[in-house]
């Protein structure tokens, strides 16, 4: 006898339009949610009541997460903006009924009551959201090899497709706007007779993970890296190599570290391990690509390194780790949500909610930092660790499920 999948245990109906972009705060106090209409909504986890809503794009946002105190949104309107964070929960705000064994639901009128913050823009930056692909933020910005010492304010690096050609990608510096590396990906490339580039044949970049990795040789510096998920279903690790050029164009430096091709779709998502060990792809077709990324700099371990792992269900749209590494989340197009083992791939179950394609899915924190202690007496320990186990999906019905999971950790 088969045993029906879970609900979850809330259900926010905060948006109008597909949620299209999900970030969990690396306290687990706050949800962010943002929509194809180009709303952002954050959400207290305590109280599952709207903090901030605001319209932050005049079209779909690709990506949000925050920056310290600072929050991030890319929409496909071609720009990228910092906002203020949103306040805190208010003391005292009353906590929503014990889910028990059905979801509770959270009406979208919470998230236009009067009285609520509205971030304020700090500045933006002009992007190129032609390929659906959202930034990936760097902090704190790494001391390069060669580069001087960088200024007292906290700085961060953003990786996004590049300003014309949406097959490489820019690297710019935050809050200073200045572009460090230009078309990553076209250094080396072919010419045709004529001297004309050869058409790029991994074609848009579809994901990517900006990362640094320490020199070998410089004590306390770092090379740039970054992991890239290509249309032809391809994934590219990069290095910057060129010690003392803290800055690069067309694509000059980067040496490409290792490329495979794990899928026969184009890339849909892509996601890094919080340790920085391996990395995960899903597609369209029924694969899920594993990439180990320390045995994948070698060529005589590549092979075994990076594999494609058959599943039974194709059309995946998101893939998300827990911090601990042992699972992950794979949105379908069908709208449920299937958990694997990073190990070996044998599925933990599957979560069945939205009615339209799930698009994004994250996970709380296992170990989240940087909480209020007074906040802390407001909820026990047995609260919070249950919080930890929270997953987070957001669908093309408009709404955000949070999902209690059971502990993996003899996964």
């Amino acid at each position: 006898m088969s045993t029906a999948p879970p609900p979850p245990k809330h259900v926010l109906r905060n948006h109008g339009a597909p949620v299209s972009a999900l970030w969990v705060s690396d306290d687990n106090e706050r949800v962010y949610s943002g929509d194809g209409a180009g709303t952002v909504v954050a959400t207290s986890t305590r109280t599952l009541r709207a903090l901030a809503v605001w319209a932050a794009h005049t079209d779909g946002v690709l990506g949000v997460q925050e920056w310290g105190p600072r929050v991030i949104t890319h929409g496909r309107d071609n720009k990228l903006h910092v906002w203020t964070g949103p306040h805190a929960a208010e003391p005292g705000a009353a906590r929503p009924a014990c889910a028990g064994a059905g979801a509770v639901d959270v009406d979208a009128g919470s998230a236009a009551l009067p009285g609520l913050h509205v971030p304020a823009l700090l500045y933006s930056l002009d992007v190129n959201a032609l390929n659906y692909c959202r930034f990936s933020l760097l902090v704190p910005a790494p001391p390069i090899a060669g580069s001087a010492p960088g200024p007292a304010e906290e700085e961060a690096l953003l990786a996004v497709p590049n300003l014309v050609e949406s097959a490489y990608a820019d690297v710019w510096t935050l809050p200073g706007k200045q572009r460090l590396h230009a078309a990553i990906g076209k250094g080396g490339q072919d010419l045709a007779a004529d001297g004309r580039d050869v058409r790029n044949p991994t074609g848009l970049i579809m994901s990517m993970h900006l990362s640094a990795a320490p020199h070998p040789s410089a004590a306390g510096r770092a090379r740039l890296r970054l992991l890239a998920g290509y249309e032809n279903g391809s994934v590219t690790a990069r290095e910057y190599a060129r010690d003392g050029r803290p800055q690069s164009v067309e694509g000059v430096g980067w040496n490409v570290l290792w490329t495979v091709k794990s899928h026969v779709e184009s890339v849909m998502g892509m996601a890094v391990s919080w340790d920085g060990t391996f990395a995960l792809s899903v597609s369209a077709d029924h694969l899920i690509g594993k990439y180990n990324l320390l045995e994948a700099e070698r060529p005589e371990t590549l092979q075994s390194a990076c594999q494609a792992h058959r599943t039974k269900t194709p059309g995946n749209a998101a893939v998300a780790i827990r911090d601990d590494g042992r699972v992950c989340a794979v949105g379908g197009w069908d709208g449920r949500v299937r958990l694997y083992s990073t190990k070996t791939f044998k599925p933990l179950g599957t979560l069945a909610y939205h009615k339209k394609n799930c698009q994004m899915v994250a996970f709380a924190h296992v170990a989240p930092g940087g909480s209020d202690p007074s906040e802390d007496e407001d909820m026990s320990e047995a609260e919070e660790a249950e919080r930890a186990r929270w997953l987070v999906s957001g669908g093309q019905d408009s709404r955000v499920a949070i999902w209690s999971l059971m502990d993996f950790s003899k996964t």
